[in-house]
């Protein structure tokens, strides 16, 4: 199953009409403003800090540090390129794992005390980069995200699963090869990981970050628990028991880092695994029933935000107002959370086009923001629309469906992009992600991440040749 390529819908007639063709709700601005004025460009107050504009850089998950979970020359330039891209909201720079076991590789970054003047020089280079192209900081907010990734921990070995879970599940037990109990946390376990989890908070405060988001995204372990329905004990079943993980470490971090700001990013919604079928296009790993999924209908690919609202209530009285909106897990559902034409290695032909999971995206955040109008949400799935990001973007901002714009692979290839839109400079099509999924393919094959196809760093690396290699051995 093909669908046509972004690149080609060249005006704002093709693109809506295509989209009217797949019955796509996903409105935009047909002329894309400039200026500090504009939409993306205006600045936005939250609490006592100024963020100077509404483009925000999500968090991606890095593979380039030291054993020992320091930043290296390639973690450093990609934190440039952060400070350089000219967003004004840095969502935790990269999960950074608060312990060992919660590393999602072995060469992840982690919150320890022997790593903190080397998170310290990290934002520092982040800043000063940003003040050498930007002639300030004072609108700049950066932030830490912190991680423990259960079902997904590889600490020691890029090719062994050391998993950490909250309960046994049919499907990713079977496809993650779990076999028996020994992998699940117990409350106790939990309860050591929340004082792990405010530990590293206050070392972060420490290295001078604004906020630490609370990773709840992604099928990692703190977005698992919110779907414990089954597990028993302090930490499932009811809700409250669901997010008192989340909320134990909120409160110890009122406690011990006072000043400190919380945010969290959270998979807002879930549907069922997937894996390839005929001709390699997804299908659902199950035939409804499936009661595993926060935000989900129990059919395994409909929505439900009968909990999730009840969610963004429990962090309003946490006040938790910092809220990065995603969904499902680039490990069994990718095509839902990371919308592309081209799968990962270890993915699936998309089940749909992808202009639908990014509506699908943009439509649900807009469902929580107008029911939470005083919670500050940044929106994801924009890479996708390319060269109709800032069109997309623009509308979503303007009619206040969002607060700020995210962007993650795309930055990989195209850090400057913020700064072209709010300038009114024409985009570098050249530089436009395509969603070719290197970024992903390299990791699950031990290879460091970033943009192979695009970038010229990247692309004059010899592991360049190494992951086209892979990619011809998968076709």
């Amino acid at each position: 199953m093909s669908y046509p390529r972004v690149s080609t819908l060249k005006t704002a007639n093709d693109f809506r009409a295509y989209l009217d063709s797949l019955n796509v709700d996903l409105p935009f601005d047909e002329n894309v403003e400039s200026g500090k004025q504009s939409a993306l460009g205006q600045s936005f107050q939250y609490s006592s800090q100024t963020i100077g504009n509404r483009f925000c850089i999500l968090p991606m998950e890095g593979w380039d540090g030291t054993r020992d979970g320091k930043p290296t020359d390639l973690t450093r330039r990609r934190w440039q390129n952060f400070g350089l891209s000219g967003a004004k909201l840095i969502w935790g720079g990269e999960a950074v794992a608060v312990r060992q076991d919660g590393r999602a590789n072995p060469n992840q970054l982690m919150c320890t005390e022997e790593n903190l003047g080397e998170l310290v020089a990290l934002r520092e280079l982040l800043e000063q980069t940003h003040l050498e192209y930007f002639g300030t900081t004072d609108d700049l907010l950066v932030g830490l995200q912190l991680t423990h990734s259960g079902r997904f921990a590889r600490p020691n070995e890029k090719s062994r699963l050391e998993p950490r879970i909250a309960y046994r599940h049919p499907v990713l037990d079977q496809k993650f090869a779990i076999s028996s109990d020994e992998a699940i946390l117990s409350d106790d376990d939990l309860s050591k990981l929340i004082d792990d989890f405010v530990i590293a908070s206050v070392r972060a405060q420490k290295a001078g970050y604004k906020f630490v988001d609370i990773k709840h995204c992604h099928g990692y372990l703190g977005h698992e628990i919110l779907s414990g329905y089954d597990r028993p004990g302090r930490f499932g079943g009811s809700l409250e028991n669901r997010t008192r993980f989340l909320r134990e470490i909120v409160s110890g971090i009122r406690a011990e880092a006072p000043g400190l700001e919380i945010g969290t990013r959270v998979s807002i919604f879930d549907f069922s695994p997937f894996e390839p079928g005929e001709d390699r296009i997804g299908v659902p790993s199950t035939n409804g029933d499936y009661k595993f999924a926060f935000g989900g209908d129990e059919t395994g690919t409909g929505i439900d935000l009968t909990e999730p609202q009840q969610f963004m209530q429990i962090l309003r009285e946490l006040e938790v107002k910092l809220v990065c909106i995603s969904c499902g897990s680039p490990y069994y559902n990718p095509h839902m959370q990371r919308p592309a034409i081209f799968p990962p290695s270890d993915g699936y032909l998309p089940p749909e086009d992808p202009l639908v999971g990014v509506a699908r995206q943009i439509n649900v955040t807009r469902q929580i923001k107008e029911a939470n109008p005083d919670m500050v949400l940044v929106g994801s799935g924009y890479s996708y629309l390319q060269e109709w990001l800032p069109n997309v973007g623009q509308h979503a901002v303007k009619n206040g469906h969002v607060d700020f714009v995210g962007l993650g692979r795309m930055v990989l290839s195209y850090p400057e992009l913020p700064a072209d839109v709010i300038a009114g400079e024409v985009m570098k099509r050249k530089k436009i992600c395509r969603t070719f999924s290197d970024c992903t393919t390299a990791p699950r094959n031990g290879i460091v991440s970033g943009c192979y196809p695009l970038d010229p760093f990247y692309k004059s690396m010899p592991e360049r040749q190494e992951l086209l290699e892979i990619k011809k051995e998968i076709s």
